[in-house]
């Protein structure tokens, strides 16, 4: 894939330099946000890695070309068309967006298949996709990538709509290390905690970034997840979130929407019961975890090779 990509200057320039770079995802522009709340939040993204001294690279297919760093003018362009006419590019779209010069938005799964090919480390998301509620053999991609693609993702959890438990399983079958960046069980998104457990816990960047460094002198061929809790003043409370997650799952159900519509219509019916609460904590994460990425990628790039 290296051959296809199409990166920016600025992030080339860093990559070669071997100054600290963070992969973001495109999904949140097209699919996970409405205009220009999702312009808006992807320049912030973008803002948060540059103030933790990393040059931010936001991924996307760009007329049928795999792009590792999109312009201001990108990202406006990309949030002002409606999901339908955006693919939602996981590892099985990328030959179909390419191939037929497509506009397309990449998952996480996506965008941790680029990263890789770009010769990036980390990448910092909302959510990761998982095991469905009441549908245990509806696993998302990511969870899949995560098993078989070197990068760190930078994360609140899985989405608190999906199945955590069985999510977690999951990425234990992956052989996927997840470690809780001040915290000592898995985020829940919306909420700080799950209850879940996870498999260490570290205090600083520095010591996330250790372990990432060791990965890769171990050469393990397998994704690692940094789970960092939604910021304390943007909390949902679990009673509000998970009465709202039930009720939009249910109207999910009622309507016969399933597959890779179920997210984005569950994210945004959540939003809207909790009239806007739960989508100021997912902004609030998505800008967290953007500038706790920087500030993993930074100290990685800190660390002799």
């Amino acid at each position: 894939m290296k051959s296809e990509l199409k990166i920016a200057s600025e992030v080339a320039a860093a990559l070669h330099d071997g100054r600290p770079v963070v992969a973001l995802e495109s999904t949140l522009i097209t699919h996970g946000l409405p205009y220009p709340i999702n312009v808006q939040t992807a320049l912030a993204m973008e803002n948060a890695v540059r103030e933790s001294g990393a040059v931010p690279a936001t991924v996307a297919v760009l007329g049928g070309q795999i792009t590792v760093g999109l312009t201001v003018a990108d990202v406006e362009r990309l949030g002002s068309l409606t999901s339908g006419q955006v693919r939602k590019c996981s590892r099985r779209d990328f030959a179909i967006a390419v191939g037929l010069k497509e506009d397309a938005a990449t998952t996480v799964a996506g965008t941790m298949i680029v990263a890789q090919a770009a010769g990036i480390s980390v990448f910092a998301t909302g959510g990761i996709g998982g095991v469905h509620r009441g549908a245990p053999f509806d696993v998302s991609a990511d969870l899949i990538e995560l098993g078989r693609t070197p990068v760190a993702v930078v994360c609140s959890g899985a989405k608190s709509i999906l199945d955590l438990p069985l999510t977690l399983e999951v990425l234990e079958t992956q052989g996927v290390p997840v470690i809780g960046l001040g915290i000592d069980t898995l985020p829940a998104f919306y909420t700080r905690s799950s209850g879940l457990p996870i498999d260490v816990r570290v205090n600083s960047a520095a010591e996330a970034a250790t372990i990432i460094a060791a990965s890769r002198r171990l050469q393990m061929q397998h994704g690692i997840l940094i789970a960092v809790p939604v910021p304390e003043e943007d909390e949902l409370s679990s009673d509000i979130a998970e009465a709202a997650i039930q009720q939009a799952t249910d109207e999910a159900t009622a309507q016969g929407i399933h597959g890779k519509l179920v997210t984005p219509f569950v994210l945004g019916r959540v939003a809207a019961i909790t009239e806007g609460e739960a989508r100021r904590a997912n902004i609030s994460l998505l800008v967290n975890n953007a500038r706790t990425g920087g500030q993993i990628a930074s100290a990685l790039a800190a660390l002799p090779v």
